[in-house]
């Protein structure tokens, strides 16, 4: 390695108690949540402005998987944004706990950094969905749209289940793949991007695409919608950490660098120390 340093958090980097975590890492602890509130927002403007009714963008486009495809690359494009953004490469541009669980399963996030990592992905998701509710009004508060509620298509609950947790394997088994190859671990945002994109056009008549238990509480609790809320806070978990086993099983806990999906930052990492990413990787 070039810096002498391996891979794995040490300790002078994990804080050893919940308040020195509070203390030291509250930053990146916000930047996950306005991260999360920030994708949720985009999500309720582009849903309502492509799904009211009495948009006019709404009328002018009939073909639903039309819409349906367009507010799949603006949520994708969303998502890049966030994660090559200042605060993303800040924080790694997790925005979901079933991400967070996989990095702290794989050793590469310490546990109370895991712990308010997901207590503030819950906290933003909800507050982008609460200042979409109060700046668009019924328009996104009522049917069809209603907050972007996460419910299992006419397919059921099953079909639904199982297409959460294969869109969380896959994401999750890319991140791993690609983030861990220096070559072209640049391209993780953007291949996260292009597999939303797809997931909203191919799954979401399935479950509603949800793939973040964040993001569906986030819509549950205003709405009062708490359909089949289980496959939501579960699958997604399952897929991620499987994809994360899976990686241990082929690879190892080593050959993962670093929790962060873009690390090119100007600020150390609060995981690993460094501010690129701490080696390369042949494999």
């Amino acid at each position: 390695m070039k810096s002498g340093r391996t891979p794995e958090i040490t300790a002078a980097i994990r804080p050893a108690s919940c308040a020195g975590s509070l203390r030291r890492h509250w930053p990146e602890y916000l930047m996950e949540a306005a991260a999360l509130g920030i994708f949720m927002i985009s999500a309720g403007v582009f849903t309502t402005l492509f799904e009211y009714p009495g948009s006019p963008v709404h009328r002018a486009m009939p073909d639903a998987a039309a819409r349906r495809a367009l507010i799949g690359v603006a949520m994708g494009g969303t998502a890049m944004g966030l994660i090559y953004s200042p605060w993303g490469r800040r924080s790694g541009a997790h925005m979901n706990p079933a991400v967070t669980l996989a990095f702290l399963r794989l050793g590469k996030i310490p546990p109370w950094d895991a712990f308010y990592y997901v207590v503030f992905q819950f906290l933003g998701g909800l507050a982008g969905v609460l200042l979409t509710a109060l700046a668009l009004g019924r328009a996104f508060t009522q049917l069809p749209v209603d907050y972007v509620v996460t419910v299992p298509g006419p397919a059921g609950d099953v079909a639904a289940f199982l297409g959460e947790w294969v869109i969380a394997l896959i994401m999750m088994g890319m991140v791993m793949i690609v983030s861990n190859k220096r070559s072209i671990a640049h391209f993780t945002g953007l291949f996260s991007g292009l597999l939303i994109m797809g997931y909203v056009f191919f799954e979401a008549p399935l479950s509603g695409f949800g793939m973040n238990p964040a993001r569906t509480f986030a819509s549950s609790l205003p709405a009062g919608v708490w359909t089949a809320i289980w496959i939501y806070f579960t699958a997604a978990p399952i897929g991620m950490l499987l994809a994360a086993e899976l990686y241990l099983l082929v690879k190892s806990r080593h050959a993962v660098l670093c929790c962060k999906l873009h690390h090119r930052s100007r600020h150390p990492c609060i995981f690993c120390g460094h501010h690129d990413l701490p080696a390369a990787n042949p494999g």
